[in-house]
């Protein structure tokens, strides 16, 4: 028989962690992993966001990247609902390359943009537009992981990863608008 996707063990207000643990649907976990799964569904907008746009090979490495970036976000997501020891070793983890590939991006980035003269708006093209939804989602993310780590051991690599990624999101918005032929939109004080 085929499992139903509603169980109706949540209807009061709890939920199970990763290793059967109920908790209030409040708990620190779900805002952190809650957020992260946000964010998730948003680069998913933005990859939609992609197809048919003329950006050429940009696009497709850009695609890839951002599907890696998803499963990654999945993996964390992962060790923020687990509260079980025994089961987090076998979770899939990240590491100093998973840090060092957004960086290396943001530098090849950075070096084919013209230099930021002054602050910018979010938006210009669509695909950009939902970079910089996911960027500001993404530090949310990152602030309710901090948070979550005043209380429960959360990974340093996670949190740099976090970090490092809306940095990654500002610039792929910025290479995404520069591609596209269309101009970042300059503060106007």
């Amino acid at each position: 028989m085929k499992a139903r996707i509603y169980t109706k063990t949540g209807d009061k207000g709890q939920t199970s962690l990763v290793g059967g643990t109920r908790v209030s649907k409040t708990d620190r976990r779900l805002e952190a992993y809650g957020t992260l799964d946000e964010l998730n569904s948003i680069l998913g907008i933005l990859r939609a966001s992609l197809h048919g746009v003329a950006l050429g090979d940009f696009g497709h490495r850009a695609d890839r990247a951002l599907q890696g970036v998803q499963n990654n976000l999945f993996n964390i997501g992962s060790h923020l609902a687990c509260e079980d020891g025994k089961v987090v070793p076998g979770l899939p983890g990240l590491t100093e390359a998973h840090i060092q590939a957004l960086e290396l991006d943001m530098d090849a980035w950075e070096k084919a943009l013209p230099p930021l003269k002054n602050f910018i708006l979010p938006g210009g093209s669509t695909p950009a537009s939902f970079a910089h939804h996911a960027r500001t989602v993404c530090r949310r993310s990152e602030r309710e992981c901090l948070r979550l780590a005043q209380t429960v051991p959360v990974d340093e690599a996670q949190l740099i990863y976090l970090n490092r990624l809306s940095d990654w999101l500002f610039l792929l918005a910025r290479s995404l608008n520069y591609h596209l032929k269309v101009e970042d939109i300059p503060w106007s004080k």
